[in-house]
């Protein structure tokens, strides 16, 4: 009898958990700062190969129900690069004299985006509501405008929830289907999928490790397998965020 009445204890508790849902919301706190670090690597075959990195800071200025204001500003950019036999490698951070000719060109191009300050204002479901950049560098505010990892869904979520989520960008339409993996004391872990179309054409996979507290996205990885004027790009892009 006892060994019964511990099954089905150990039953119901796991019931109940699968049974678990939570409200996704951006639970920003003002004054809170942030740093992410981004990594994107790009392979075309023998065309090109890149890997880049970005580092960036996030500062919450306010928070009014809702809606949050947020000033972010890229603190590193990193590239390596071979295309075909010519190759290249930059480091915002390193001197003038650490530096080629090429890479010193680049760094003076480079100068007004590390120290331009991004504006952003958003709402709790991760939606980019306005965004403005000082100086005004066009370039910049398009990746602004992209810097929303997910968009979250109005209603409760359980594991097996699942919500759609598009992004268009020069051409390119990538939709975004989002599962719930599993949802623990801290975390909620999703599952990414979805296809490309447009310029390029593709599948996307991947997944995100979302704080259950703050609806931060801490951790990120998303692959996409593309074919872009015949020719086969894989794309693969991860993300961490964290509060300092």
């Amino acid at each position: 009898m006892k060994k019964i009445i511990t099954i089905l204890f150990l039953a119901l508790t796991n019931i109940a958990l699968a049974q678990e849902t939570v409200t996704l919301r951006l639970n920003y706190e003002k004054g809170a700062n942030y740093t992410v670090s981004m990594k994107m690597s790009q392979n075309m075959g023998a065309i090109m190969a890149m890997n880049m990195g970005i580092d960036m800071s996030i500062k919450i200025t306010d928070v009014k129900e809702d809606v949050y204001e947020s000033e972010m500003k890229f603190s590193k950019f990193t590239m390596d690069m071979i295309q075909g036999e010519k190759t290249m490698s930059f480091d915002s951070s390193k001197s003038d004299e650490d530096l080629d000719d090429e890479s010193k060109m680049m760094k003076q191009q480079m100068g007004s985006i590390l120290e331009a300050l991004i504006y952003a204002k958003g709402n709790n479901l991760g939606e980019v509501l306005e965004i403005k950049v000082e100086p005004n560098l066009p370039s910049l505010k398009d990746i602004a405008n992209q810097s929303s990892s997910v968009v979250y869904p109005k209603e409760a979520i359980q594991k097996g929830s699942s919500w759609e989520m598009t992004k268009e960008d020069k051409g390119m339409k990538m939709d975004f289907i989002y599962t719930v993996n599993s949802i623990t004391k801290e975390s909620v872990m999703l599952d990414i999928s979805g296809t490309v179309s447009g310029l390029a054409t593709g599948k996307i996979s991947g997944k995100m490790n979302v704080d259950k507290l703050t609806g931060i996205p801490v951790e990120s990885t998303i692959d996409m397998d593309m074919l872009a004027s015949g020719q086969e790009l894989k794309t693969k892009v991860t993300m961490n965020m964290t509060k300092k």
